[in-house]
């Protein structure tokens, strides 16, 4: 294997666990977000800010969700 083959092989391994670090990461935020939501639904106090906080949380895990799946949509090609 050649010296450039070899390189350009390592630069692809950086990229896939820079990606995949991205989608775990993302994953997580998304699993701290489902805590932070489940809190807020057991806690029953339907006052704005806890409704607000509810609606931002849904928009946050999407967002997370589309973005993690996009760089999974990455790694096929």
């Amino acid at each position: 294997m050649s010296e450039t083959s070899k390189d350009e092989l390592i630069e692809m391994q950086k990229q896939v666990i820079g990606i995949l670090f991205e989608v775990i990461k993302r994953l997580q935020a998304n699993n701290d977000l489902d805590e932070e939501y489940f809190k807020l639904m057991y806690n029953n106090e339907k006052t704005k800010t806890n409704e607000a906080r509810l609606e931002n949380i849904l928009k946050e895990r999407s967002e997370n969700a589309k973005i993690a799946g996009r760089l999974l949509e990455k790694l096929e090609n």
